[in-house]
């Protein structure tokens, strides 16, 4: 049995549970906090989980693509705004029992992963926001809204991209960037329109990027990133009603493919939209008892679709570093050096993809979508990304 008896896990989305999963696994307790009232099963849109990270998950027995209503995603095919195939990459590898990677709701996969991480002993609280934390000799006490305290022998801080967790270890660690994209989607039914198996569409706009999918069942989920310059927050788009964004979306992609207007007609209820940040890098991972996960740490912008896969890794490595490593400072130094050049890789790649998507000069577009095919043949190799999505995290090896 692991010496470190209690960890603290502050946040509950993604990397939380799993980080929770995970620590048990190595024979640690862990509870997990969340600043939410109570579970939001429908809040958010859809997101990608690579191959990559449901390896890493079912190396802990966890599968949720069936769980987490999820829509195996293996192809990406592109398209010119003018309707021209520009060419089609992998998304992900297979893996040897042929799972692919999959779109689930984002509100799906957390209810997933926290029943989950329930179903095997690991308490989560709700309405638990962290104020603060104090390190004394031998552990840490986290202290949240309500006035409530929780003691323990470490702190996992996977709070998400504006981490209390990294502003309280670091006062001076780097906000989340504005990548100068939002990010806008919703959900249509749009009849006779024909389903995409294990196929996402990509959308290359005069204006802004586009993409979308179709269930078996005629829904369709879509996404549209558009250029905005001056950085937006939450509650400025969250104010827009959906009329109003149906306005603007059809403006934006006017003369792009017909099939954009339509789906975006089609659409009913909310149309959510953000601001998309990333943070990339961060200097401090880990001080004292204390250690970030996840955008915590390292957000990346949806771009690469790696976002919650690599918050299910570093729940995975770091749980193996305090299993094999008996003192808190070595286990998350070992983290550390496992996977900071990874994440910082991955981010950097993916605000390049951000930076293609919306181009505004015509020379510019004329230029990207004569290039963009000869580029997709050459990343259309399985060993173009194999860097990206053929990692392993060998639960069995112990670490040095």
């Amino acid at each position: 049995m692991n010496a470190m008896k209690k960890v603290l896990v502050i946040g509950g989305g993604i990397a939380g549970p799993v980080a929770a999963v995970a620590l048990r696994r190595a024979g640690i307790e862990a509870t997990v906090y969340e600043a939410r009232v109570e579970p939001r099963d429908h809040e958010g849109f859809f997101l990608n989980l690579a191959s990559n990270g449901l390896r890493v998950l079912k190396a802990l027995g966890i599968d949720v693509a069936e769980r987490a209503d999820g829509f195996p995603a293996p192809r990406m095919v592109m398209w010119s705004g003018t309707g021209k195939r520009l060419g089609e990459v992998a998304n992900g590898l297979r893996l040897p029992d042929g799972t692919a990677s999959t779109i689930v709701r984002r509100g799906a996969l957390r209810r997933a992963l926290r029943e989950e991480a329930e179903r095997r002993g690991v308490e989560v609280a709700f309405g638990k926001r962290l104020v603060s934390y104090e390190a004394f000799p031998g552990g840490v006490v986290a202290r949240f809204e309500d006035g409530a305290e929780a003691g323990g022998d470490l702190l996992v801080g996977a709070d998400g991209i504006h981490s209390r967790v990294r502003t309280a270890m670091d006062p001076a660690a780097p906000r989340p960037s504005y990548t100068g994209l939002i990010s806008v989607g919703g959900y249509a039914r749009l009849p006779g329109l024909a389903p995409t198996p294990e196929t996402q569409h990509f959308v290359f706009g005069r204006r802004a990027f586009f993409g979308y999918l179709v269930r078996e069942g005629g829904e369709v989920w879509w996404f549209a990133n558009l250029s905005r310059p001056g950085e937006p927050s939450r509650a400025e788009l969250s104010g827009v009603p959906a009329e109003e964004w149906r306005r603007r979306l059809l403006e934006v992609f006017s003369g792009d493919m017909d099939l954009i207007g339509e789906i975006i007609r089609a659409t009913r209820g909310e149309i959510g939209a953000y601001p998309v940040h990333d943070i990339p890098t961060a200097p401090v991972w880990h001080a004292g008892p204390a250690v970030l996960v996840g955008d915590a740490v390292h957000a990346t912008s949806p771009n690469s679709g790696q976002g919650a896969s690599l918050a299910v890794e570093d729940a995975l490595v770091l749980a193996r570093c305090l299993r094999d490593l008996p003192e808190p400072e070595r286990a998350f130094a070992a983290y550390e050096r496992l996977r900071r050049e990874r994440v910082e890789r991955v981010v950097a790649y993916s605000r390049r993809i951000g930076q293609s998507k919306a181009v505004g000069n015509p020379l510019a577009r004329w230029l990207r979508d004569a290039i963009l095919p000869f580029a997709l043949k050459r990343f259309a190799s399985p060993d173009a990304h194999a860097w990206l999505y053929d990692y392993r995290v060998d639960w069995d090896e112990r670490v040095a």
